[in-house]
């Protein structure tokens, strides 16, 4: 199982959004079973979830202090993945999540606030040495100021090349708790998040080879 952490100490950033689009686009292309957990009190996730008629993904609740654990069980369960959603300004509680995860999804607006934002969030996510990539949410595509900013978050880290536009349907209230890619699958949305779904888990892979491949020289310079 892959423990995905959605993160940004920004507000307004993205992360349920990106949360349930995802979740619900993996088991769409065959790479579930998937679970989530909602870490974020304001419980945007838990509450879009509760409306949701479609048993997966599964929604688990899992107190932070027994996190851990209750990754263990869910992937003892038999999930491929777990993405977990976080709340904002909270950067202890961030630190201890990295540490459990696999990989981090970095959502940023293309915003000179979410720039500033971002370093204090790298800064751990350096320490911790939890490989990530900063997604572009809420765009208005072929302006200036988004390719401003993803050279900008460049300098960084890696930034996912597939853009989230600031779309009108992301905030829809789908009936049964459709997300946009079930409601409108033939959308310019729809094929937004399966391509970044698929960079997501090709950023993924390659970070768990390059782990892999660190591991092996380190043993073999043991």
């Amino acid at each position: 199982m892959k423990t995905i952490v959605i993160n940004s100490q920004k507000g307004g950033s993205g992360k349920s959004m990106l949360a349930k689009h995802l979740s619900v686009e993996a088991i769409r292309a065959g790479d579930g079973p998937v679970f989530l957990i909602d870490t974020d009190t304001q419980g945007t996730l838990t509450t879009w979830h509760s409306r949701r008629e479609s048993e997966t993904p599964a929604l688990v609740d899992v107190p932070l202090a027994g996190l851990a654990r209750g990754l263990e069980l869910i992937k003892d369960s038999g999930a491929a993945f777990c993405l977990i959603d976080t709340p904002s300004g909270e950067l202890e509680h961030a630190e201890a999540l990295f540490k459990l995860a696999d990989f981090v999804i970095f959502p940023v607006q293309d915003s000179d606030d979410d720039l500033a934002a971002a370093p204090a969030t790298v800064a751990i996510l350096r320490r911790v040495g939890t490989p990530f990539v900063f997604v572009l949410t809420k765009i208005k595509p072929n302006t200036l100021v988004t390719a401003q900013v993803a050279a900008a978050l460049s300098k960084h880290g890696q930034v996912a090349t597939t853009f989230v536009a600031d779309r009108t349907a992301y905030k829809s209230r789908y009936p049964k708790g459709q997300t946009i890619t079930e409601a409108e699958p033939n959308g310019k949305a729809a094929r937004e998040v399966a391509e970044l779904w698929d960079e997501l888990k090709s950023c993924l892979h390659a970070s768990m080879n390059e782990g892999e491949s660190g591991n092996m020289g380190a043993r073999k310079h043991g």
